[in-house]
């Protein structure tokens, strides 16, 4: 396989959003036949749909979006299929093992989280997605990895329907940030790229200035 993938979800009135967050609206502003251009309104949170989060969304100590470097939001990618686990389980170091031995060998490559929740998207059992393990973060920061994307809504437990403690202190979050990284979250059809070689990945967002992250339109480049 070679060529370009999109791996974004649409942004669109109704969304999926992590509790909590502000809901998404896209309507209509100006219309061409009455304003003679075409117009849409947004609403919508800065971690909405397929997006990067900075270091200060969980330390107001920590870098905002646009103090980081432009490397953090492009280049290789390794991938880490770690597809198959049930309901709201832990990714372990070990499930990272063969991943973590390929980017000893790839020095700066960001790392690409395959769980195939994505399948789940708009439904109840998204909430429900596997979750990165401090341990398993902190073996990553020590591979050298500054940028870990996943196709699931955190790389954190998100809290159940009526438990709003579930996953307090986003510990996963909290060792990637620390480090100076970012995170990618909400990405879509990443089991794409389980096999594929010479894989990059582009994750720009949008430029704004002091924030705690930002939409993306995250796409990859195969071969």
């Amino acid at each position: 396989m070679t060529g370009w993938l999109d791996l974004s979800v649409p942004v669109v009135t109704g969304m999926p959003v992590y509790p909590g967050d502000p809901e998404v609206t896209v309507c209509p502003a100006l219309r061409a036949p009455a304003d003679g251009v075409n117009v849409l309104a947004l609403h919508l949170g800065s971690q909405s749909g397929t997006h990067v989060d900075a270091p200060y969304h969980v330390d107001d100590a920590w870098p905002r979006l646009d103090e980081l470097p432009l490397d953090r939001f492009a280049g290789p990618a390794v991938v880490a299929d770690v597809r198959g686990l049930p309901p709201r389980s832990a990714i372990t170091p070990a499930l990272l093992a063969p991943a973590l031995d390929a980017l000893a060998a790839a020095p700066g490559a960001m790392l690409l989280l395959v769980t195939g929740w994505s399948a789940h998207w708009g439904t109840e059992a998204y909430l429900a997605h596997p979750w990165l393990t401090p341990q398993a973060a902190r073996d990553v920061v020590e591979a050298g990895v500054r940028t870990v994307a996943v196709d699931a809504l955190s790389v954190d437990p998100t809290p159940e329907p009526g438990d709003p403690h579930a996953g307090a202190g986003l510990p996963a979050h909290r060792v990637l940030c620390g480090a100076g990284g970012v995170i990618a979250e909400n990405l879509t059809g990443l089991e794409r790229l389980v096999g594929a070689e010479a894989v990059e990945v582009f994750l720009f967002p949008l430029l704004l200035p002091g924030a705690d992250g930002a939409p993306v339109r995250a796409v990859a480049r195969v071969g």
